[in-house]
C-alpha cells in the first residue's frame, strides 16, 4: 500500500513539473551580431535553462547550455566547434571504456619494434 501511494506520489510531482515546463518564460535574452561575422547570444528560462554561445560565424563557435534532466540530475554542457569538429564536454556524456592491458602492450611492442620495409626485386 505504500508503495503504491509512493509510486503515485511521484508520477504526481512529475506531471506537475511537466505542467511547470509548459508555463516557463524567457527570463533573459541577448543577441549579438557584428559587422566582422563576429556574434554571440545568451538566453535563459524560468525552468532553469540557461545557455549562451559566441563565435564567428561558419569559422568557430563556443558555449555551453545547463538544465535539469527529467530525474533531477544537473546537466552541464560545454562545446567548442571549429575546424576539428564538434567536441562537447559534461559530466553526464557517456566515456569509451578503459584500454584494455593486453591492448596497451601490444602498441607499445609494435611501436618499440618498427616493421622495416622489404625492397622487392623487379
Amino acid at each position: 500500500m505504500i508503495k503504491t501511494a509512493l509510486i503515485i506520489s511521484l508520477f504526481l510531482v512529475a506531471a506537475i513539473r511537466a505542467a511547470d515546463e509548459s508555463q516557463a518564460e524567457t527570463t533573459k535574452y541577448r543577441n549579438e551580431i557584428k559587422p566582422d561575422g563576429s556574434y554571440s547570444w545568451e538566453y535563459g528560462t524560468s525552468n532553469g535553462i540557461d545557455a549562451q554561445e559566441s563565435g564567428v560565424g561558419g569559422v568557430q563557435a563556443t558555449g555551453s547550455v545547463s538544465y535539469a534532466a527529467p530525474d533531477g540530475t544537473p546537466i552541464q554542457l560545454q562545446y567548442t566547434a571549429d575546424e576539428n569538429g564538434y567536441r562537447p564536454t559534461g559530466a553526464h556524456l557517456p566515456t569509451p571504456p578503459p584500454i584494455p592491458d593486453y591492448i596497451l602492450k601490444a602498441l607499445a611492442y609494435i611501436e618499440a619494434h618498427p616493421f622495416q620495409r622489404i625492397q622487392l626485386k623487379k
